[in-house]
Protein backbone atom coordinates (compact mmCIF):
# COMPACT_ATOMS: atom_id res chain seq x y z
CA UNK A 1 0.00 0.00 0.00
CA UNK A 2 1.38 3.91 -1.23
CA UNK A 3 2.32 5.75 2.11
CA UNK A 4 -0.54 8.21 1.44
CA UNK A 5 -3.13 6.11 1.83
CA UNK A 6 -1.22 4.35 5.48
CA UNK A 7 -0.65 8.33 6.77
CA UNK A 8 -4.45 8.52 5.93
CA UNK A 9 -5.65 5.38 7.32
CA UNK A 10 -3.56 5.89 10.86
CA UNK A 11 -4.73 9.54 10.91
CA UNK A 12 -8.28 8.18 10.75
CA UNK A 13 -7.43 5.74 13.30
CA UNK A 14 -5.61 7.28 15.41
CA UNK A 15 -8.08 10.35 15.95
CA UNK A 16 -11.10 7.57 16.86
CA UNK A 17 -9.19 6.45 19.33
CA UNK A 18 -8.24 9.35 20.58
CA UNK A 19 -12.22 10.68 20.97
CA UNK A 20 -12.70 7.10 22.33
CA UNK A 21 -10.74 7.82 25.53
CA UNK A 22 -7.69 4.99 24.98
CA UNK A 23 -4.65 6.09 26.42
CA UNK A 24 -2.01 7.54 24.66
CA UNK A 25 0.30 4.83 24.59
CA UNK A 26 -2.05 2.36 23.43
CA UNK A 27 -2.71 4.74 20.70
CA UNK A 28 0.53 5.28 19.66
CA UNK A 29 1.33 1.33 20.10
CA UNK A 30 -1.94 0.55 18.02
CA UNK A 31 -1.32 3.23 15.44
CA UNK A 32 2.82 2.39 14.62
CA UNK A 33 1.51 -1.32 14.22
CA UNK A 34 -0.67 -0.35 11.88
CA UNK A 35 0.88 2.07 9.63
CA UNK A 36 4.14 -0.38 9.96
CA UNK A 37 1.68 -3.18 8.58
CA UNK A 38 -0.07 -1.04 5.95
CA UNK A 39 3.70 -0.04 4.21
CA UNK A 40 5.51 -3.31 4.60
CA UNK A 41 3.75 -6.21 5.64
CA UNK A 42 3.50 -8.09 9.34
CA UNK A 43 6.94 -9.73 9.55
CA UNK A 44 8.26 -6.32 9.86
CA UNK A 45 6.16 -5.52 12.68
CA UNK A 46 6.60 -8.36 15.02
CA UNK A 47 10.50 -7.51 14.38
CA UNK A 48 9.73 -4.21 15.83
CA UNK A 49 7.18 -5.23 18.46
CA UNK A 50 9.96 -7.83 20.01
CA UNK A 51 12.83 -5.85 19.75
CA UNK A 52 12.41 -2.08 19.76
CA UNK A 53 10.34 -2.49 22.69
CA UNK A 54 12.90 -4.19 24.77
CA UNK A 55 15.65 -1.87 23.45
CA UNK A 56 13.46 1.08 24.55
CA UNK A 57 12.94 0.56 28.16
CA UNK A 58 16.47 -0.81 28.27
CA UNK A 59 17.79 2.38 27.79
CA UNK A 60 20.19 3.61 30.39
CA UNK A 61 19.09 7.52 29.81
CA UNK A 62 15.81 6.61 30.86
CA UNK A 63 16.68 5.21 34.09
CA UNK A 64 16.90 9.17 34.74
CA UNK A 65 13.19 9.15 35.10
CA UNK A 66 11.72 6.83 38.40
CA UNK A 67 14.75 8.10 39.87
CA UNK A 68 13.74 11.41 39.91
CA UNK A 69 10.24 10.64 39.71
CA UNK A 70 11.06 8.65 43.23
CA UNK A 71 12.43 12.06 44.35
CA UNK A 72 9.95 13.68 43.65
CA UNK A 73 7.40 11.72 45.41
CA UNK A 74 9.23 11.85 49.14
CA UNK A 75 8.98 15.77 48.37
CA UNK A 76 5.51 15.65 48.03
CA UNK A 77 4.58 13.00 50.53
CA UNK A 78 7.39 14.33 53.48
CA UNK A 79 5.39 17.83 53.36
CA UNK A 80 8.69 19.90 52.77
CA UNK A 81 6.47 21.59 50.20
CA UNK A 82 4.24 22.73 52.92
CA UNK A 83 6.83 23.85 55.21
CA UNK A 84 8.59 26.13 52.62
CA UNK A 85 5.16 27.77 51.65
CA UNK A 86 4.31 28.41 55.44
CA UNK A 87 7.69 30.16 55.66
CA UNK A 88 7.29 31.55 52.31
CA UNK A 89 3.68 33.31 53.72
CA UNK A 90 6.01 34.87 56.80
CA UNK A 91 8.56 35.78 54.66
CA UNK A 92 5.82 38.06 53.00
CA UNK A 93 4.67 39.31 55.58
CA UNK A 94 1.13 39.27 54.71
CA UNK A 95 1.52 41.75 51.85
CA UNK A 96 -0.90 39.92 49.08
CA UNK A 97 1.08 41.44 46.34
CA UNK A 98 4.46 39.40 47.13
CA UNK A 99 2.63 36.78 48.15
CA UNK A 100 1.59 36.39 44.89
CA UNK A 101 5.12 36.19 43.56
CA UNK A 102 6.51 34.50 45.88
CA UNK A 103 3.92 31.45 45.20
CA UNK A 104 5.19 31.67 41.49
CA UNK A 105 8.72 31.82 42.68
CA UNK A 106 8.38 28.82 44.86
CA UNK A 107 6.88 26.83 42.44
CA UNK A 108 10.02 27.32 39.92
CA UNK A 109 12.22 26.81 43.23
CA UNK A 110 10.45 23.49 43.76
CA UNK A 111 10.07 22.29 39.77
CA UNK A 112 13.77 22.34 40.40
CA UNK A 113 13.95 19.75 43.00
CA UNK A 114 10.56 17.85 41.94
CA UNK A 115 10.31 17.20 38.40
CA UNK A 116 6.67 16.97 38.33
CA UNK A 117 4.24 19.97 37.21
CA UNK A 118 0.90 17.79 38.63
CA UNK A 119 1.80 17.37 41.77
CA UNK A 120 3.31 20.42 42.82
CA UNK A 121 0.19 22.28 41.23
CA UNK A 122 -1.50 19.94 43.30
CA UNK A 123 0.08 20.85 46.28
CA UNK A 124 0.08 24.68 46.10
CA UNK A 125 -3.53 24.66 45.58
CA UNK A 126 -4.23 23.42 49.16
CA UNK A 127 -1.58 25.27 50.50
CA UNK A 128 -1.40 28.47 48.55
CA UNK A 129 -5.29 29.26 47.67
CA UNK A 130 -6.60 29.77 51.00
CA UNK A 131 -4.27 31.86 51.85
CA UNK A 132 -4.14 34.14 48.76
CA UNK A 133 -7.90 34.07 48.99
CA UNK A 134 -7.23 35.39 52.62
CA UNK A 135 -5.28 38.34 51.32
CA UNK A 136 -7.50 39.76 48.38
CA UNK A 137 -6.99 37.02 45.55
CA UNK A 138 -10.36 36.03 44.41
CA UNK A 139 -10.40 31.80 44.56
CA UNK A 140 -9.81 31.37 40.59
CA UNK A 141 -6.86 33.64 40.51
CA UNK A 142 -5.48 32.36 43.51
CA UNK A 143 -6.14 28.55 42.26
CA UNK A 144 -4.56 29.84 38.16
CA UNK A 145 -1.66 30.76 40.15
CA UNK A 146 -1.12 27.25 41.97
CA UNK A 147 -1.50 26.55 38.58
CA UNK A 148 0.89 28.61 36.69
CA UNK A 149 3.59 27.92 39.29
CA UNK A 150 3.19 24.18 39.40
CA UNK A 151 3.51 24.26 35.55
CA UNK A 152 7.27 25.72 35.98
CA UNK A 153 8.16 21.80 36.75
CA UNK A 154 7.95 21.46 32.91
CA UNK A 155 10.94 23.72 32.28
CA UNK A 156 13.03 23.87 35.22
CA UNK A 157 15.24 21.29 35.34
CA UNK A 158 15.38 17.77 36.36
CA UNK A 159 12.18 17.85 33.68
CA UNK A 160 10.66 14.54 32.75
CA UNK A 161 9.63 15.92 29.60
CA UNK A 162 13.65 17.30 28.43
CA UNK A 163 14.65 13.63 29.94
CA UNK A 164 12.01 12.23 27.66
CA UNK A 165 13.25 14.43 24.29
CA UNK A 166 17.03 14.23 25.05
CA UNK A 167 16.20 9.98 24.77
CA UNK A 168 14.47 9.95 21.42
CA UNK A 169 16.80 12.81 20.15
CA UNK A 170 19.48 11.58 21.37
CA UNK A 171 20.94 14.91 22.75
CA UNK A 172 22.80 15.21 26.06
CA UNK A 173 20.42 15.40 29.06
CA UNK A 174 23.10 17.25 31.03
CA UNK A 175 23.39 19.59 28.32
CA UNK A 176 19.32 20.12 28.46
CA UNK A 177 19.32 20.50 31.73
CA UNK A 178 21.82 23.13 32.14
CA UNK A 179 19.89 25.29 28.42
CA UNK A 180 16.93 25.30 30.42
CA UNK A 181 17.94 26.98 33.27
CA UNK A 182 17.91 30.59 31.94
CA UNK A 183 14.92 30.34 30.37
CA UNK A 184 13.10 28.95 33.61
CA UNK A 185 13.74 31.91 34.58
CA UNK A 186 12.72 33.81 32.16
CA UNK A 187 9.02 32.24 32.26
CA UNK A 188 9.30 32.92 36.35
CA UNK A 189 9.54 36.54 35.49
CA UNK A 190 6.91 36.87 32.68
CA UNK A 191 4.49 34.99 35.15
CA UNK A 192 5.33 37.42 37.66
CA UNK A 193 4.87 40.15 35.76
CA UNK A 194 1.27 39.05 34.83
CA UNK A 195 0.33 37.88 38.08
CA UNK A 196 1.32 41.48 39.27
CA UNK A 197 -0.71 43.52 36.79
CA UNK A 198 -3.42 40.98 37.14
CA UNK A 199 -3.83 42.01 41.21
CA UNK A 200 -3.41 45.20 40.49
CA UNK A 201 -6.11 45.28 38.63
CA UNK A 202 -8.40 43.42 40.73
CA UNK A 203 -7.46 45.51 43.79
CA UNK A 204 -8.03 48.65 41.56
CA UNK A 205 -11.77 47.23 40.51
CA UNK A 206 -12.92 45.43 43.69
CA UNK A 207 -11.53 48.05 46.04
CA UNK A 208 -8.96 46.11 47.82
CA UNK A 209 -5.99 47.83 49.67
CA UNK A 210 -2.71 46.10 49.60
CA UNK A 211 -2.77 45.53 53.33
CA UNK A 212 0.26 44.15 55.75
CA UNK A 213 -1.30 41.69 58.35
CA UNK A 214 1.15 39.97 60.61
CA UNK A 215 1.31 36.16 59.40
CA UNK A 216 1.80 33.41 61.92
CA UNK A 217 4.59 31.11 62.81
CA UNK A 218 2.58 27.18 62.04
CA UNK A 219 5.74 25.06 62.50
CA UNK A 220 8.88 24.81 64.14
CA UNK A 221 12.31 26.55 63.25
CA UNK A 222 13.67 22.71 62.60
CA UNK A 223 10.65 21.83 60.34
CA UNK A 224 11.60 25.42 58.46
CA UNK A 225 15.45 24.51 58.71
CA UNK A 226 15.19 21.01 57.04
CA UNK A 227 13.52 21.51 54.39
CA UNK A 228 14.99 24.55 53.33
CA UNK A 229 18.31 22.84 53.50
CA UNK A 230 17.27 19.31 52.11
CA UNK A 231 16.28 22.08 48.77
CA UNK A 232 19.09 23.40 48.88
CA UNK A 233 21.72 20.32 48.99
CA UNK A 234 19.43 18.49 46.14
CA UNK A 235 19.71 21.42 43.74
CA UNK A 236 23.32 21.87 44.35
CA UNK A 237 23.87 18.42 43.91
CA UNK A 238 21.71 18.38 40.86
CA UNK A 239 23.41 21.45 38.68
CA UNK A 240 26.46 21.33 40.90
CA UNK A 241 26.89 17.50 40.15
CA UNK A 242 26.20 17.52 36.95
CA UNK A 243 27.74 21.23 36.08
CA UNK A 244 31.10 19.98 36.64
CA UNK A 245 30.80 16.77 35.64
CA UNK A 246 31.04 14.76 38.95
CA UNK A 247 27.74 12.69 38.11
CA UNK A 248 25.23 12.28 35.27
CA UNK A 249 21.72 12.83 35.20
CA UNK A 250 20.91 9.24 36.43
CA UNK A 251 23.17 9.37 39.18
CA UNK A 252 21.46 12.87 40.04
CA UNK A 253 18.41 11.50 40.25
CA UNK A 254 19.74 8.90 42.90
CA UNK A 255 21.22 11.31 45.09
CA UNK A 256 18.37 13.65 45.37
CA UNK A 257 15.82 11.14 45.89
CA UNK A 258 18.63 9.71 48.92
CA UNK A 259 18.98 13.42 50.28
CA UNK A 260 14.53 13.32 50.24
CA UNK A 261 14.43 10.07 52.21
CA UNK A 262 17.14 11.39 54.82
CA UNK A 263 15.39 14.98 54.86
CA UNK A 264 11.89 12.90 55.48
CA UNK A 265 13.41 10.56 58.74
CA UNK A 266 14.53 13.83 59.92
CA UNK A 267 11.38 15.23 60.27
CA UNK A 268 9.39 12.03 61.47
CA UNK A 269 7.49 11.22 57.90
CA UNK A 270 9.10 7.76 57.30
CA UNK A 271 7.14 5.29 57.99
CA UNK A 272 5.45 1.86 55.77
CA UNK A 273 2.70 4.03 54.37
CA UNK A 274 5.00 6.79 53.59
CA UNK A 275 7.36 4.39 51.72
CA UNK A 276 4.93 2.03 50.47
CA UNK A 277 2.77 5.31 48.87
CA UNK A 278 6.36 6.74 47.71
CA UNK A 279 7.21 3.80 45.77
CA UNK A 280 3.79 2.39 44.45
CA UNK A 281 3.32 6.55 42.88
CA UNK A 282 6.78 6.26 40.93
CA UNK A 283 5.98 2.41 40.03
CA UNK A 284 2.46 3.93 38.53
CA UNK A 285 3.75 6.68 36.95
CA UNK A 286 6.99 5.40 35.53
CA UNK A 287 5.38 2.58 34.35
CA UNK A 288 3.36 5.29 32.33
CA UNK A 289 6.13 6.91 30.75
CA UNK A 290 7.66 4.41 29.51
CA UNK A 291 4.94 2.47 27.95
CA UNK A 292 4.43 6.13 26.15
CA UNK A 293 8.22 5.85 25.41
CA UNK A 294 7.27 2.50 23.91
CA UNK A 295 4.59 3.48 21.76
CA UNK A 296 6.45 6.19 20.48
CA UNK A 297 9.23 4.37 19.56
CA UNK A 298 7.26 2.11 17.27
CA UNK A 299 5.08 5.22 15.66
CA UNK A 300 8.81 6.76 15.28
CA UNK A 301 9.16 3.98 13.26
CA UNK A 302 5.78 4.56 11.16
CA UNK A 303 7.05 7.41 10.80
CA UNK A 304 10.30 6.70 9.11
CA UNK A 305 8.98 4.26 6.56
CA UNK A 306 5.70 7.01 5.43
CA UNK A 307 8.97 9.29 5.03
CA UNK A 308 6.59 11.58 6.77
CA UNK A 309 9.48 14.67 7.72
CA UNK A 310 10.72 14.56 4.37
CA UNK A 311 6.98 15.11 3.14
CA UNK A 312 6.40 17.81 5.03
CA UNK A 313 9.49 19.92 4.48
CA UNK A 314 8.68 19.52 0.11
CA UNK A 315 4.90 20.61 1.52
CA UNK A 316 7.16 23.84 3.37
CA UNK A 317 9.60 24.14 0.93
CA UNK A 318 8.27 27.45 -0.78
CA UNK A 319 8.50 29.21 2.93
CA UNK A 320 11.96 27.54 4.05
CA UNK A 321 13.50 31.14 3.45
CA UNK A 322 11.70 32.55 6.03
CA UNK A 323 13.08 30.64 9.59
CA UNK A 324 10.87 32.81 11.62
CA UNK A 325 7.53 31.25 9.75
CA UNK A 326 8.80 28.24 10.39
CA UNK A 327 9.92 27.98 13.60
CA UNK A 328 5.88 30.26 14.47
CA UNK A 329 4.46 27.45 12.40
CA UNK A 330 5.96 24.42 14.12
CA UNK A 331 4.97 26.07 17.63
CA UNK A 332 1.52 26.96 16.59
CA UNK A 333 1.84 22.97 16.00
CA UNK A 334 3.10 22.65 19.65
CA UNK A 335 1.27 24.66 20.97
CA UNK A 336 -1.80 22.76 19.51
CA UNK A 337 -1.22 19.54 20.42
CA UNK A 338 -0.05 20.68 24.12
CA UNK A 339 -3.54 21.96 24.49
CA UNK A 340 -4.86 17.85 23.92
CA UNK A 341 -2.09 15.79 24.58
CA UNK A 342 -0.07 14.93 27.73
CA UNK A 343 3.17 16.62 27.19
CA UNK A 344 4.84 13.39 26.95
CA UNK A 345 2.84 12.19 24.63
CA UNK A 346 3.10 15.23 22.63
CA UNK A 347 7.01 15.31 22.33
CA UNK A 348 7.19 11.35 21.49
CA UNK A 349 4.43 11.87 18.80
CA UNK A 350 5.94 15.32 17.04
CA UNK A 351 9.49 15.47 17.84
CA UNK A 352 10.53 13.01 15.17
CA UNK A 353 8.49 14.42 12.71
CA UNK A 354 9.27 17.88 12.98
CA UNK A 355 13.00 17.87 14.16
CA UNK A 356 14.32 17.80 10.91
CA UNK A 357 12.01 20.88 10.23
CA UNK A 358 13.58 22.38 12.38
CA UNK A 359 16.84 21.57 11.96
CA UNK A 360 16.44 22.55 8.54
CA UNK A 361 16.09 26.45 9.28
CA UNK A 362 18.52 26.43 12.13
CA UNK A 363 17.62 25.78 15.48
CA UNK A 364 19.74 23.05 17.10
CA UNK A 365 18.31 19.55 18.66
CA UNK A 366 19.34 21.59 21.97
CA UNK A 367 17.93 25.30 21.47
CA UNK A 368 14.46 23.00 20.09
CA UNK A 369 13.89 20.86 22.76
CA UNK A 370 13.93 23.80 25.16
CA UNK A 371 11.62 25.98 22.73
CA UNK A 372 9.31 22.92 22.88
CA UNK A 373 9.45 22.90 26.78
CA UNK A 374 8.31 26.16 27.05
CA UNK A 375 5.42 25.55 25.13
CA UNK A 376 4.32 22.29 27.22
CA UNK A 377 4.61 24.75 30.06
CA UNK A 378 2.19 26.97 28.69
CA UNK A 379 0.11 23.84 27.87
CA UNK A 380 -0.31 22.27 31.03
CA UNK A 381 -2.55 25.10 31.94
CA UNK A 382 -4.24 25.67 28.57
CA UNK A 383 -7.79 24.49 28.14
CA UNK A 384 -9.32 21.66 27.13
CA UNK A 385 -6.94 19.63 28.77
CA UNK A 386 -4.44 21.79 31.17
CA UNK A 387 -3.56 19.22 33.37
CA UNK A 388 -1.93 21.63 35.89
CA UNK A 389 -5.35 23.76 36.12
CA UNK A 390 -7.92 20.58 36.79
CA UNK A 391 -5.03 19.29 39.56
CA UNK A 392 -5.68 22.26 40.75
CA UNK A 393 -9.25 22.61 40.17
CA UNK A 394 -9.69 18.93 41.74
CA UNK A 395 -7.66 19.59 45.16
CA UNK A 396 -9.67 22.93 45.38
CA UNK A 397 -12.99 22.78 44.16
CA UNK A 398 -13.11 25.50 42.34
CA UNK A 399 -14.23 25.30 38.72
CA UNK A 400 -11.29 24.40 35.79
CA UNK A 401 -13.46 27.00 33.56
CA UNK A 402 -12.88 30.17 35.75
CA UNK A 403 -9.04 29.31 36.26
CA UNK A 404 -9.45 28.67 32.83
CA UNK A 405 -10.07 32.58 32.64
CA UNK A 406 -6.40 33.23 33.83
CA UNK A 407 -4.50 30.72 33.15
CA UNK A 408 -5.06 31.24 29.23
CA UNK A 409 -3.47 34.45 29.83
CA UNK A 410 -0.68 33.44 31.22
CA UNK A 411 -0.51 30.54 28.15
CA UNK A 412 -0.36 33.15 25.80
CA UNK A 413 2.36 35.30 27.70
CA UNK A 414 4.32 32.49 28.08
CA UNK A 415 4.20 31.05 24.22
CA UNK A 416 4.55 34.38 22.50
CA UNK A 417 7.08 36.25 25.02
CA UNK A 418 9.02 33.20 26.01
CA UNK A 419 9.20 32.19 22.62
CA UNK A 420 9.90 35.46 20.47
CA UNK A 421 12.74 36.06 23.46
CA UNK A 422 14.46 32.50 23.10
CA UNK A 423 14.08 32.99 19.19
CA UNK A 424 15.77 36.13 19.01
CA UNK A 425 18.55 35.43 21.59
CA UNK A 426 19.57 31.96 21.41
CA UNK A 427 22.36 32.49 23.71
CA UNK A 428 20.00 32.18 26.81
CA UNK A 429 19.78 28.97 25.51
CA UNK A 430 23.35 28.18 24.81
CA UNK A 431 25.54 29.83 27.10
CA UNK A 432 25.64 28.00 30.12
CA UNK A 433 25.82 24.10 27.79
CA UNK A 434 28.78 25.88 26.40
CA UNK A 435 30.42 27.38 29.37
CA UNK A 436 29.70 23.25 30.85
CA UNK A 437 31.75 22.30 27.54
CA UNK A 438 34.71 24.14 27.81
Amino acid sequence: MSSEIALLIVLIVFLITLFAGLHISTILILTGMLGIFLIVGFNPVTFVVQVDTFSTVASYSLTTIPLFILMSQFIVHSDIIKYLYSLLFIMSRGKSIILGIFTIILGGFLGAVSGSASAMSAALGQLAVPELNKHGYSRPFAASIAAAAGSLATIIPPSIGLIIYGAITQTSISSLFMAAIIPGVLLITILSIIVAMIHFREVKKNGITDSVSKPTREFSNRKYIISIVTALMIMISIFGGIYLGIFTPTEAGGIGAFITLIAAFTLGKVNKTFIAKSIKDTLRISTMVLMIMVGATIFSRFVTLSQLPQRLIEVLEPIMDSPILIITILALIFFVAFMFLEGAAAIVMLVPITLPLATSVGLSPLEFGVLISVLGTAGLITPPVGISTYAVSGVTNISANSIFKYTIIYAIAISIFGTIILVMFPQLINWIPEAMAK
